[in-house]
């Protein structure tokens, strides 16, 4: 997963329309989803998408990233989870899976369409496309197996931080928006510094 920008490589029309949708999404979010602005970086385009009630994945909140590549919007950007996460279509290294972003991709679908289709992919995983074979052969095979170990993945890796503010964040640090307001609480604050080193490790 690649950390270079690639605005130069987007025409200004692109630019100002991915910036336009992004502007309008973490002005109004969809129901459970967080857009985080970068004003330095428009293809740095990262969210938190909260887990499905219902799902495995259910009280944990989970940042992904899309990476807009040279001849967006011709062709899908590619989608990353950036938290750890036992799901079907999502590979090691975060790659998500999902037609959209494949076969059934459209120019004209936007930033929120893809959102809202990685977030039901959390409610509907798909096993025909499994890019992790194991959880693909467990929730086909043994869904209370399969289940168990995305509800471990979630609490380990996906619980978040309370947080009291709604707002776009500009914060781009490695452990995200989540910890800011709690500095000074020194559980919370431990439990950063180990997200953070986790993090770290991953990168």
């Amino acid at each position: 997963m690649s950390n270079v920008s690639n605005v130069e490589n987007l025409s200004p029309q692109i630019i100002r329309q991915v910036t336009k949708e992004i502007s309008g999404l973490c002005r109004n979010p969809p129901e459970g989803i967080k857009v985080f602005m970068n004003d330095e970086d428009v293809t740095d385009i990262q969210a938190t998408i909260e887990g499905p009630s219902g799902t495995p994945y259910a009280g944990g909140t989970f940042r992904m990233k899309l990476v807009l590549g040279n001849n967006f919007p011709t062709e899908p950007p590619k989608a990353f989870f950036l938290t750890k996460i036992f799901h079907p279509n999502v590979s090691s290294n975060g790659e998500i899976c999902v037609n959209t972003l494949k076969k059934d991709w459209k120019p004209e679908l936007g930033i929120k369409h893809i959102l809202l289709t990685v977030k039901c992919l959390l409610i509907v995983p798909n096993p025909e496309s499994a890019l992790n074979a194991e959880a693909g052969k467990l929730l086909l095979e043994q869904y209370e197996d399969y289940s168990q170990r995305a509800k471990m993945f979630t609490e380990i890796h996906a619980k978040p931080l309370r947080v009291t503010e709604d707002n776009c964040s500009e914060d781009k640090s490695a452990d995200g928006p989540l910890a800011k307001k709690h500095a000074g609480d020194k559980k919370l604050l431990d439990k950063k510094k180990r997200d953070k080193k986790k993090t770290l490790k991953r990168l």
